[in-house]
C-alpha cells in the first residue's frame, strides 16, 4: 500500500467537504422546489375564484385576489432565482471536485 501525501490527505479533505456541501445544496433547492410548485398551485387556484383569502397569523383575513398574485408572483420569481443561484454554486463545485478528484487518483497511483 503507497503512502499518501500529506497534501494528497488535503484534497481528499476538500472532497469530503465538497461532498457535504453538495448535499446542503440539494436539501435547499429541494426546499425551493417545494415552495415553487405550491406556489404554482396557488397561483392557479387564485385564477378561478372570485374571493381570495389569506392566513396571516393564527386568523385568515379576505384579500384581493390581484394582489395575491402579484405577491406570488414575486416570491416564485424570487425562489426561481435562488433554485439558478443554487445550480450556479453545485456547477462549480462540481468542476472543483472533479479537478480534486482527478489530482487525487493521479497520486495515488
Amino acid at each position: 500500500m503507497t503512502e499518501i501525501s500529506k497534501e494528497t490527505e488535503e484534497k481528499i479533505q476538500q472532497l469530503q467537504m465538497m461532498e457535504q456541501n453538495m448535499q446542503n445544496f440539494l436539501s435547499q433547492k429541494q426546499t425551493f422546489q417545494v415552495q415553487l410548485v405550491e406556489i404554482t398551485s396557488a397561483l392557479e387556484e387564485l385564477e378561478k375564484v372570485e374571493k381570495a383569502y389569506k392566513i396571516v397569523g393564527n386568523i385568515i383575513i379576505q384579500e384581493d385576489s390581484k394582489k395575491l398574485q402579484e405577491d406570488l408572483n414575486q416570491k416564485r420569481e424570487i425562489a426561481e432565482l435562488r433554485i439558478k443561484n443554487i445550480e450556479k454554486q453545485e456547477d462549480k463545485i462540481k468542476k472543483k471536485a472533479a479537478e480534486l478528484q482527478a489530482d487525487v487518483l493521479k497520486e495515488m497511483k
